[in-house]
């Protein structure tokens, strides 16, 4: 395939109008066209990579931990379609059995072929979190940091398990738990009431990596910078970030790109089963949602559950309503993110020898898809 009058992001992430060549599944060097090959005119849209959300948990009415073949098919077709090529979903702090049974099937489906997004891994939000910041997380489920778990859970996912969260204020021996773990896989600080000095320790001993900035952690004070603080503080590690528009603040969103500079941002969707699907009432582990418009509630607490918006959409809300340059926001949903779970040989960029995944969005002012391309075919 040849893809023509494309405003390109380029691997040096700028735009440029130039032609992208797909052959055999992979993004190619420039070459003369081949007999019966497509050539598509993009008719002045940008073209983008396809993008990677590293946390999400379902979408369509499936949630990944619902553990079944079905719900790893559809939620990966919704995120093909909208123009997330690759995945790395997150699960809930459930029961050890339980989450290897996720993982397995994970395992599983991500050599089928089957579905659209490629899976390229999972990160596990629980079970090592705080009951004092716990979210939307079923509390029951909690259970201190082990390293024995750890490995359960990286043999049944075969080695996909990317991220793992633990909270260092619920759990004493943190530093050693790091320490025995840091190569294995990324460890994170997730749902954790830790301070700003119980947070240093923590990447200094080895994690590298913040679930959901802002959500669920203490909040940057000026006398009790916390976990934000913390992040701000160490060069190494990177921080997610939430641009539904609801769970962070616009204002919030441009200070994290400040504190830490936009190398360090991963822009996710941290999506429920509610995502894509009209307002209701939805189950979500052992609990009961409640998504009313773009928000995502528990219904018992009240408590903001996760988002009903996917990673495009929290794009193009990082974009047109928060005022993050398209370039920044573009490279924290597609290379960063495949750098940060080490998959950047294969994913992320419109360079040669990578999959051949892209976006193409209209440039009408609301950045509207247009066609998504996955392994050079044009999806839909």
């Amino acid at each position: 395939m040849i893809v023509r009058n494309a405003f390109v992001y380029t691997a040096d992430q700028v735009f440029e109008k130039r032609e992208i060549y797909i052959r055999e599944g992979n993004f190619a060097q420039r070459a003369e066209r081949e007999e019966g090959e497509e050539v598509l005119d993009a008719e002045g849209c940008f073209a983008i990579p396809g993008l990677l959300d590293i946390h999400f948990h379902g979408a369509m009415g499936y949630d990944i931990c619902d553990a079944s073949w079905e719900a790893y098919k559809r939620i990966s077709e919704y995120e093909a379609a909208n123009g997330i090529t690759a995945i790395c979903p997150a699960t809930m702090t459930l029961p050890v059995p339980e989450l290897e049974n996720v993982l397995k099937l994970g395992a599983e489906f991500s050599k089928s072929g089957q579905g659209g997004a490629d899976l390229v891994g999972f990160n596990m939000e629980g079970p090592f979190i705080s009951h004092a910041r716990k979210g939307a997380q079923n509390e029951k489920y909690i259970i201190p940091c082990s390293s024995e778990a750890v490995d359960r859970f990286l043999r049944a996912s075969e080695g996909l398990l990317r991220i793992i969260g633990l909270a260092p204020d619920e759990n004493p021996d943190f530093e050693s738990f790091i320490r025995e773990n840091r190569g294995k896989l990324i460890l994170s600080l997730a749902h954790t009431d830790a301070g700003y000095e119980e947070a240093r320790r923590a990447f200094l001993a080895g994690a590298s990596h913040v679930v959901h900035l802002y959500n669920a952690m203490r909040g940057l004070h000026h006398r009790d910078p916390g976990l934000v603080g913390a992040a701000a503080d160490s060069p190494g590690v990177n921080a997610e970030l939430i641009c539904d528009g609801i769970h962070v603040h616009p204002a919030a969103v441009r200070a994290a790109f400040r504190l830490l500079g936009k190398e360090r941002i991963l822009l996710i969707s941290d999506s429920l089963r509610t995502a894509g699907m009209p307002d209701g009432e939805y189950p979500f582990t052992g609990q009961t949602v409640v998504k009313k418009g773009s928000r995502c509630t528990l219904k018992e607490s009240g408590n903001l559950a996760g988002s009903v918006s996917n990673l495009m959409d929290c794009l193009r809300c990082a974009v047109l309503q928060m005022g993050i340059p398209l370039e920044d926001a573009v490279a924290c949903a597609s290379i960063q993110p495949a750098r940060a779970i080490h998959v950047e040989d294969r994913y992320g960029s419109i360079e040669d020898g990578k999959k051949g995944n892209l976006v193409l969005l209209r440039r009408d002012g609301k950045l509207s898809l247009e066609k998504v391309i996955k392994d050079g075919e044009v999806l839909g």
